[in-house]
């Protein structure tokens, strides 16, 4: 059963994460396509997660690496330059909490942090 959770978990995530990035490159970039939104996601987490593991122990620089990294892939991916592909970034994160908070009042999910109690 907690394959089926952490699968259900890793779908969800990763269609709130091709939403952010896809209003955000409807807005930023005029780039409507939701399915090539699910593939940045996809890619860009995946690099994100990568890079992390390998200097995100690094005070500030691993973060920032990982950051840097993220931005790379939709700047790769959508058109347009860094500006954009920071502005795309910075409403799917937007867009994404959106969604999340809109999830956590419907009741699919919980207002949680892991390691934080009560949040």
């Amino acid at each position: 059963m907690a394959l089926v959770d952490s699968l259900v978990v890793f779908v969800v995530n990763l269609l709130v994460g091709a939403l952010g990035i896809y209003v955000g490159a409807r807005v930023i970039a005029d780039f409507e396509d939701y399915s090539y939104a699910i593939v940045t996601a996809l890619i860009a987490g995946f690099v994100w997660a990568v890079v992390a593991f390998f200097v995100g122990w690094i005070p500030l620089l691993g973060p920032l690496l990982a950051l840097v990294a993220y931005l790379g892939v939709i700047n790769a991916r959508y058109p347009g330059g860094w500006v954009d592909a920071a502005g795309i970034a910075a409403i799917a994160w937007l867009a994404s909490v959106v969604v999340l908070f809109v999830l956590g009042l419907i009741g699919f999910i919980t207002f949680e942090a892991t390691g934080v109690p009560g949040v």
